[in-house]
């Protein structure tokens, strides 16, 4: 059985609980407390020593940290990760993407937003990440407009990184509703038959 450490309110961490259901994965989810300080606890950095979520538990001992390294070893096999040479260096180039261009801006000013409480104090980094956060999504937007997906003609890990925090961006101040394309693709994702919403905690 493996076993997931997150927060069911992390993007990085929902991208894992939607593959994972997609792919009916069964798995034990174990809750940490970010605000809490959990990750920074002797305990967790055993398990991951730079202290951060997801941590998938493979077996006693054998960890995997970052979501999207995750999301690769889980869809190795089957159809979210192609076979195709050059399209899965698309779909890891578009995880990349994520990582650099999207998530430093969209989920930091979620966070700001969502689990800070947009302090004042915080405000202009808030701020700040705005203008990043609509590059990217203008970059996604560009190609949504011609593409129904990330790579190739079906959902792979690519859409689904680059879901869990777009379609809660709004939460981090980005107006969606600029982007028709990236909203259609949000649409689709939602209407699959194994789609699951980003749970409350």
């Amino acid at each position: 059985m493996l076993t997931i450490f997150g927060d069911s309110q992390s993007g990085n961490c929902y991208k894992v609980q939607l593959l994972m259901h997609h792919l009916d994965i069964e798995h034990v989810w174990v809750h940490v407390n970010i605000l809490a300080g959990e990750t920074r606890a002797p305990e967790f950095l055993a398990k991951n020593p730079n202290g951060k979520i997801p941590l998938l538990q493979l077996a006693a001992g054998s960890y995997l940290a970052e979501s999207n390294a995750i999301l690769n070893y889980l869809a190795e096999g089957t159809s979210y990760l192609p076979k195709d040479r050059l399209k899965r260096a698309q779909v890891l180039g578009w995880q990349f993407f994520e990582q650099y261009s999207h998530e430093p801006y969209i989920a930091v000013a979620r966070f700001i937003a969502k689990y800070l409480g947009l302090p004042e104090e915080r405000r202009k980094d808030f701020e700040a990440k705005q203008s990043g956060g609509n590059q990217a999504l203008a970059v996604m937007e560009r190609h949504l407009c011609h593409h129904p997906w990330f790579v190739g003609d079906a959902m792979t890990i690519a859409d689904i990184s680059l879901y869990a925090y777009t379609h809660v961006a709004h939460e981090g101040g980005f107006d969606l509703s600029k982007y028709p394309s990236i909203n259609s693709w949000i649409k689709r994702i939602g209407e699959h038959p194994r789609h699951m919403k980003m749970l409350s905690r």
